[in-house]
C-alpha cells in the first residue's frame, strides 16, 4: 500500500471505519456511479491556504475544476471571486452569489456571447489576443470594459500541463505584448493588469515560486508599455495534488513563504497592483470520492479483471486515457474490505473501448460483484470534464456532503 493511499484511507476513515458504513449507505440510497464531495474538506483546505497567503492577495476559484452549483455555492463565500471561461460559467457564479466585478473571464476563443455576458456582469475580461480585444470593444455599447492582458511568457512551469513558453494558444507572446499594449490604449477599454499562467498540477513548491518570481519580473518589464498603472497581476495557479504512486503533497509552507516575499517585492515595484491566484484542483480535488460498483469478475488468459459500472465516460482523467497513463492510476480501494486478502487485478470500466481502464495489475482486496470501489482525489475535473454521453450510459450522480448528511467529518490533511 502506498503512503498516499494510506493517508487517504485515514482521512476518509476507511476501509473499515465509520466512513465505510456511511459510503455504503450513500451508494445504496443514491446508486452508483456516484461522486461525493466533502464540504468540510473543501472548507479546511481553503482555510489552510488562507493561513499561508500574504494579506491582500486575492484568491479566485477556477469554476472549471468543479462547476457543480452546490460546490460553487459552498466555495463562493470563502474566496475573493471566481475564474470563469464562458457565459454559462458567469451565470453559474452569479447564481451562487459571486459579485460580477470579482469575476475574471479568461480562456482563448471566447464567443461574442461570452464577451457580452462579461461586459454585462462588469467582470474583468482577460483578453487573449488583440483581435479579441477589438471584438470586446465593439460589443461594449458605450461602456469601457475592464481588461487584463494574458501574456504567454518565455518560460513554463515544470508541471503536468505546461501552459506557457513556446508556441501556445494562450495569450499574447511576451515579445509582442508591448505593441499590443499600445493598441489596447487606443481602444475604449479600461486596462487593469496582466495574467500569466505558466503551468498546471505542479507538486514542486520551489518551481512554483520560481515561476511566480519570473511572472512578477515579466510584469515589471511590460508595465512601462501599459496604457494605465497595473492594478492586477494574476499569477495563475498550478498548485497540484498527489494523484499517482510516488507523488507527495505540495509543501504549502514553502509556497506561502515565497508568496509573502513576492508580495513585498510587488508592493515596491508595482505599488498599485493586487496579486491574484486562481486555483481549482487544489481547492476541491482531494475533497472528492468517486464510487463505483463491481458488476462482474472474470479471468482472461490468466489475468483477473474486475469490471465496474463506471469508467472513462465519468472520470476521464482518473482512467489515464486523457494523458496516456495506463501504467499509472489514481488511489483506489475496495470499501469495507481492509482486512481481506489481496490480489493483483486489472480494474476496468463498462465501455466498449480498450482505454476504459482504471488500473492495470493493481493490488486490491479480493472483490466480486456488488462490492463498492472508491477512487480518491476525484473532486476536480471529473464529471464535467468527461464524455458522459458516450455510449448512452447514464451520468454519475453528484452530491455535496457534510456531517449532517451522515458521513463523519474527514480527518485532517495529514
Amino acid at each position: 500500500m502506498t503512503d498516499l493511499l494510506t493517508t487517504l484511507l485515514r482521512r476518509w476513515q476507511l476501509p473499515d471505519g465509520q466512513g465505510a458504513a456511511a459510503l455504503q449507505d450513500f451508494a445504496r440510497r443514491h446508486g452508483t456511479p456516484l461522486y461525493l464531495y466533502s464540504a468540510p474538506l473543501i472548507e479546511r483546505r481553503i482555510g489552510e491556504l488562507r493561513a499561508e497567503l500574504p494579506a491582500g492577495l486575492a484568491l479566485l476559484y477556477a469554476v472549471k475544476a468543479n462547476p457543480l452549483p452546490a460546490v460553487v455555492a459552498r466555495i463562493a463565500p470563502l474566496v475573493d471571486g471566481c475564474d470563469v471561461t464562458s457565459a454559462a460559467e458567469i451565470a453559474l457564479a452569479r447564481a451562487a452569489g459571486v459579485a460580477g466585478e470579482t469575476l475574471s473571464v479568461a480562456g482563448p476563443g471566447k464567443r461574442d456571447e461570452d464577451l457580452a455576458a462579461a461586459v454585462a456582469a462588469e467582470a474583468l475580461v482577460v483578453v487573449e489576443s488583440l483581435a479579441e480585444a477589438r471584438r470586446l470593444a465593439a460589443l461594449a455599447n458605450g461602456r469601457r470594459p475592464r481588461v487584463a492582458l494574458r501574456v504567454n511568457p518565455p518560460f513554463s512551469l515544470a508541471a503536468d500541463a505546461q501552459m506557457g513558453g513556446g508556441p501556445r494558444k494562450f495569450g499574447v507572446d511576451s515579445e509582442d505584448a508591448p505593441a499590443v499594449l499600445g493598441e489596447l490604449g487606443r481602444l475604449p477599454l479600461a486596462f487593469e493588469g496582466f495574467h500569466v499562467y505558466a503551468g498546471s498540477r505542479c507538486l514542486d513548491a520551489l518551481a512554483i515560486a520560481e515561476a511566480q518570481r519570473a511572472t512578477l519580473k515579466l510584469a515589471c518589464e511590460l508595465a512601462p508599455f501599459a496604457p494605465a498603472p497595473v492594478r492586477v497581476l494574476n499569477l495563475g495557479g498550478g498548485l497540484g495534488i498527489p494523484c499517482f504512486p510516488g507523488e507527495t503533497a505540495l509543501d504549502l509552507a514553502v509556497v506561502g513563504d515565497a508568496l509573502r516575499a513576492l508580495s513585498k517585492e510587488a508592493a515596491r515595484r508595482l505599488p498599485a497592483a493586487r496579486l491574484t491566484l486562481e486555483l481549482g484542483r487544489y481547492l476541491v480535488g482531494e475533497a472528492g470520492l468517486y464510487l463505483t460498483r463491481v458488476v462482474e469478475r472474470k479471468t482472461s488468459r490468466g489475468r483477473t479483471f474486475l469490471i465496474v459500472d463506471g469508467g472513462a465516460h465519468h472520470h476521464w482523467h482518473a482512467t489515464g486515457a486523457l494523458e496516456g497513463r495506463r501504467h499509472l492510476h489514481f488511489p483506489i480501494t475496495v470499501v469495507g474490505a481492509g482486512r481481506h486478502a489481496t490480489e493483483r487485478v486489472t480494474l476496468v470500466g463498462p465501455l466498449c473501448a480498450p482505454h476504459d481502464t482504471w488500473a492495470e495489475d493493481i493490488e486490491l482486496p479480493v472483490a466480486g460483484p456488488g462490492d463498492l470501489v472508491a477512487v480518491f482525489q476525484s473532486g476536480a475535473y471529473g464529471a464535467s470534464a468527461s464524455p458522459q454521453a458516450f455510449l448512452g450510459r447514464p451520468p454519475a450522480a453528484e452530491l455535496v456532503i457534510d456531517r449532517a448528511a451522515g458521513l463523519p467529518e474527514p480527518l485532517p490533511n495529514t
